[in-house]
This record gives structure tokens, sequence and C-alpha cells, in this order.
């Protein structure tokens, strides 16, 4: 569609073959046979431009204007005139209008004006969430790993990504949800509208309703204008919302709302607007413990959990470190205007044993800091902290088998287990998720005291 158009017009003749005209243009058109019905259609859909006649009974265009300007902020306004009332068509403009036209109609000059208002309105809200989207960091295509657990991941979203059904991500911080949902959405038949992250943890609480729902003008104390929410700046496209879990109770049934009903009540408004928008949801935290302890809502938990797709932490799935590391050095390469080639051996394998807590994210600033500190083709143990360095014994030789070396690295590991255990074998080998019977077999095998 190029467009939602709602043609508000009392001469049946002439509001249908508007409308005839416009979806023949490829518009998705609705009518409105008077103002009155035309203010009732604002409260309850949105859309991109009203084309509305000046003269109407009941309440007229200025009405239909002043209501639109209030209600739906973000809906262009159009006024079609006769001659005789061509003054109050330029109040209009100064009330808000974006343009009018003359009657008769030259239909070819309509639909040039309202292409060009609304390709205008799309053009700024897309420059709009390119500038959002210019920062972020993890803006990749395709989640990058080649391990077991991520091609599992991979077959997940090529399964959901085609269908409207709402997905909910889970795993620690800085495992890469978002870049999960942004391949859901970049796979998805709406890849060509809007991806619009919403961190719900970083907005004050006495904010959030108004930042996701909208806001009405005198709804609360600073609300000198009626605003729209994200999910209605979304329209058409994905909304992300990250830390799910952080959303109050009060809001909890509104979003349940907007799941079930495709539906949002604005602050301070009486009256709900239908929204067009795919749901993906994130959160860090047991979303079942949340629940059985009373801090979110059980049904809106299983009208999230419709599909879930898990994250391992990056320490279950090391085999994805070297191509991780080769993408996020490229990418700081880009930014920083280096050139380098990536990390060399010593280093990449004090890297392979870190325990990166703080996973994908960790990664990405330990290679940023490095790439900075150093100047050579390769990042190397110098650029690395002592914490960071000290995470393995460099008697190990670039010479030795692969098999001999992967055995060295085994043993490191399950020193730095015990290590952190204070040589508490039980809870070492439960820190490995081995067996204690498996793990006495590995310390006798490697000699580990």
């Amino acid at each position: 569609m190029k467009g939602t158009i709602l043609i508000a017009e009392d001469h049946e003749s002439a509001r249908q073959s508007l409308s005839q005209f416009f979806r023949e243009e490829g518009f998705q058109v609705y009518e409105a046979p008077d103002g009155t019905s035309a203010i009732k259609f604002v409260n309850e859909t949105d859309v991109d431009l009203i084309l509305t006649d000046l003269q109407m009974p009941g309440a007229d265009g200025i009405a239909v204007l002043r209501h639109a300007s209030e209600h739906a902020p973000q809906t262009l306004v159009m006024l079609m005139t006769a001659h005789a009332s061509i003054e109050s068509a330029i109040e209009a403009l100064h009330l808000g209008a974006q343009d009018y036209v003359l009657k008769p109609l030259l239909l070819e000059e309509v639909l040039r004006k309202v292409r060009r208002l609304i390709e205008h309105k799309k053009l700024a809200w897309e420059n709009q969430m390119l500038r959002r989207e210019i920062g972020e960091h993890f803006a990749t295509a395709d989640p990058v790993g080649k391990s077991q657990a991520m091609q599992k991941i991979v077959t997940l979203i090529d399964k959901v990504a085609p269908t409207p059904t709402t997905v909910l991500i889970t795993g620690e911080s800085g495992v890469g949800k978002e870049v999960v949902a942004r391949t859901i959405h970049a796979r998805s038949d709406r890849r060509d509208a809007v991806f619009l992250p919403v961190n719900c943890s970083a907005i004050p609480e006495t904010l959030l309703e108004s930042q996701l729902f909208g806001h009405m003008r005198g709804s609360f104390t600073g609300a000198v204008g009626s605003q729209e929410g994200l999910f209605q700046r979304a329209r058409g496209g994905t909304i992300f919302l990250d830390e799910i879990v952080e959303i109050p109770l009060s809001l909890q049934v509104k979003l349940m709302r907007v799941i079930e009903e495709k539906q949002i009540l604005a602050v301070g408004s009486t009256h709900p607007a239908n929204v067009d928008v795919r749901i993906i949801a994130a959160t860090n935290r047991a979303l079942k413990e949340e629940v059985d302890t009373g801090r979110f809502r059980p049904d809106l938990y299983y009208r999230l959990n419709v599909f879930e797709i898990p994250i391992p932490p990056l320490r279950e799935r090391r085999e994805d470190i070297p191509p991780l590391v080769e993408y996020l050095v490229h990418r700081h390469n880009r930014e920083m205007n280096r050139d380098y080639k990536g990390v060399d051996n010593t280093a990449m394998r004090a890297i392979m044993t870190l325990p990166w807590k703080g996973n994908i994210r960790e990664l990405d600033n330990v290679l940023e800091r490095a790439m900075i500190l150093g100047g050579g083709e390769w990042i190397t143990p110098a650029e690395l902290t002592a914490q960071e360095r000290g995470t393995i014994e460099y008697s190990v030789s670039d010479e030795w088998p692969l098999g001999t070396v992967m055995s060295e690295y085994e043993r490191i590991h399950i020193k730095r287990a015990l290590d952190r255990t204070d040589g508490n074998k039980k809870e070492a080998a439960d820190l490995l998720r081995l067996s204690l019977s498996t793990l006495y077999r590995k310390l006798e095998k490697h000699a580990v005291d």
C-alpha cells in the first residue's frame, strides 16, 4: 500500500468517485459521509492522511482538522473547498492543515499533492529512525556464529519470521537479543517498515505509559500538545520491547490489549485507536519466576511466550568467539579507520578462556579498547589487561597439534574452575556442568592436584 487515506465528503457520488480513484492508485481508502463520522473514525483508526470537504453538515472540515490535530497529531489533513470558501481554507493552513485543493477537483493534481505529503511524512520518519539506528552496536543483518546452538537459533528465526506471531527472546544481558529481533524483522514481510527498539528499563516508570501509548493534550502537567506513542510510530513494522519485565503491572493490562485486540489507549483518551505492529519482547530474567512471585501477569506471559527463542551465554558456545572476533574487529576497523587483521594466536587463547560474564557486549568492549591501545596489524596480549592475559598459561606452543592444544585448554579451564570454587570439586563440577565422577577422571587425566 502507498498509504492510508480517509475521505470525508457528504456528497456520496463525489466521495465514491474519489475513493475508487485512490484505490486504483494503490492506496487503502476509508470513507466518512460527514464530519461527525470522520471524527469518530479518527478516534478508532490510524491513517496517513485525511482528505476532507470544508463544508459538511454537523462537524465541518475545520472541526475535523482541530480534532485530528489533538487526537492524531501525526495524521496529515488536506481540505477540499470551493473558491467562495478560500479564506476558510487559508485559515485552516494556519490551524495546522498541510494543504488544500479547490473544487471542481482535478484528480491528477489531488493525487500529486497526496503523494507528495505522504512521501514527505514517511521520509521524515525514516530519517528519524535512521538517525536512531546509526549508533547501534549490534545492527548486523544476521546473528554471527557457527555453533550448534546458534544454528538452532537461525532455524527458529527462519520458521517464525514469515508469521505475525509474537516472539519472546530470552538470555543474559549482552548475548545479542536485539540482533535476533532485527533478523526476525529483516526476514519478515514487514522488512520495508520500521524496526523500533525500546528499552523498557531505560524509561522512567512515570513516563513509560505516555511513551508507549501516547497522550492527549492536557492529560498531565506539561502535556501542552497531543503526542503519538511508540506503538503508533512503529505502524506497519516491528516494535522490540527489551527488558519487558520492567513494565509495571498497571501497564501490563494495556499491553495485553495491544496483543489481543490490536488497540491502544492514549493517556487522557477515552477512545482506543487501532495499531498494526508486530511485537517482539526480550528479557534477561526468568519470566516464569516473575509470574510466580506476582511481579508479572500470567496472562501476559502466556501471550508473549507463544514462540520463545532462548540464547545461551557466550561461555556456553565458545566456538562462536572466533567468528565474533572477526566480525567485531572488521566493524571497528570501519568505525575507527584502522586496518587490523585480527587477534594473534596468543591473545586469542586468552580470549577463548575468559568467562565473558558480559557476553558479546563485553567482548566488543575488550576488542575496542585493545584496538585503541594498539598500533600494529594484530591485537596482541600487550593490549589486554593483566586480568585478561592471566587467564592462560603461555607455555602453550603454537607448534603443538590441535588435539594437544585443546587438551591444554581443558586442563587450564578445570584449574580456573577449581580456583573460583576454592578447591571445592562438587561446586567446580556444577560450574563446568560435569558429573563429579567425570571431573575426577579429567583431574587424573591432566594430573591436576
